[in-house]
C-alpha cells in the first residue's frame, strides 16, 4: 500500500556503449566530463491520441535532435501500466555544456523546430499531457556515463534511495562507487545509470536504474546479490552504516524506440 501510494502521488513516479563499469572508472580517471542525466516524467492527458501524437514527437523531432548531439534517449511504461498513464523518459547528456547547448538548440535549431511545428501548435485544450516532472543528476564517478546494455532488455528497475541527511547520501554513493556497482555486475544486475538527483525532490537522494530479461531474471539476480559474500562485507562496514533511510522502486518495459 505505502509503494502504490508513492507511485501515485510522487511527482518522480507518478507519471553506443556497452562497455563494463571498470572501464568507465578509466574515463573519469583521465578527466572525461561525467555524463548530466535528465529523468522525465510525463503525465498523459485524456486527450483523443494525446500519447500517440507525444511519441510521434518524440521520434520525427526530439530524437533526431538529440542523436545530432550524442544524447542518449530512453523511453519506458510502468510494469503493469496505471491509469492515467505516464511516461518515463531518460536523456543522457555527455557533459554540462552539452545539456545547456541542447536547451538553447530547442528554441533555435530550424530543423528540429520544423520537424516539431505540429507538436508545437497543438491547441491547449488538446494538449498531450497534463505536466511533467524533470530530475537532474550528476552521474557517480564509477559510471560517468549513461549504458546501453549489449542486450536488448525487456525489463528495467528503476530506484530511489534516500538518505537522513547530505553525509549519509555521500557515503551511500561512495559505497556504490567502491564495491556495490562491481558486485552488480558480477551477479547479472546490469547497470543503466547511477545519479545523485542534484534539483528534484526526495534530497538528499540518489536514482538508479538497473536491466534484465524479465522479471524472474530480475528475482534471481537479487537473490545472488543478497546471498553474496561481498555484499555480507560490505554492509557491515561501519563508514556504511544508516546511509539509506527509505527505498522506492519502480519497474518499467521499454518502448519500440527507445534507444536503451
Amino acid at each position: 500500500m505505502k509503494r502504490r501510494l508513492f507511485l501515485k502521488n510522487s511527482a518522480l513516479f507518478t507519471g553506443a556503449l556497452s562497455l563494463p563499469v571498470m572501464a568507465h572508472a578509466s574515463n573519469s580517471e583521465t578527466n572525461a566530463e561525467k555524463y548530466l542525466i535528465e529523468w522525465r516524467v510525463y503525465h498523459i492527458s485524456r486527450s483523443p491520441n494525446a500519447r500517440q501524437k507525444l511519441e510521434k514527437y518524440f521520434t520525427e523531432a526530439l530524437i533526431p535532435f538529440l542523436k545530432k548531439r550524442n544524447i542518449k534517449f530512453g523511453a519506458f511504461s510502468e510494469y503493469g501500466r496505471n491509469e492515467p498513464v505516464s511516461l518515463y523518459v531518460l536523456l543522457g547528456y555527455p557533459g554540462r555544456d552539452t545539456y545547456f547547448n541542447s536547451i538553447k538548440g530547442l528554441t533555435e535549431d530550424s530543423e528540429y523546430l520544423a520537424a516539431s511545428e505540429a507538436y508545437l501548435s497543438i491547441p491547449p485544450a488538446q494538449a498531450v499531457y497534463t505536466r511533467y516532472e524533470t530530475f537532474l543528476l550528476d552521474a557517480f564517478d564509477k559510471t560517468p556515463e549513461v549504458m546501453i546494455p549489449g542486450e536488448k532488455k525487456g525489463l528495467f528497475e528503476l530506484r530511489l534511495y534516500e538518505s537522513a541527511n547530505e553525509d549519509a547520501g555521500k557515503r551511500k554513493i561512495a559505497m556504490f562507487n567502491n564495491g556495490e556497482i562491481e558486485l552488480f555486475l558480477k551477479v547479472g544486475i546490469n547497470p543503466v545509470f547511477f545519479g545523485k538527483i542534484l534539483a528534484g525532490q526526495h534530497m538528499p537522494a540518489l536514482l538508479y536504474m538497473v536491466g534484465f530479461k524479465d522479471m524472474a531474471d530480475r528475482d534471481a539476480a537479487w537473490e545472488k546479490f543478497s546471498a553474496h559474500p561481498d555484499w555480507a562485507t560490505m554492509r557491515e562496514k561501519p563508514e556504511y552504516a544508516d546511509t539509506v533511510s527509505n527505498i522506492q522502486r519502480i519497474f518499467l518495459v521499454p518502448e519500440p524506440y527507445s534507444q536503451i
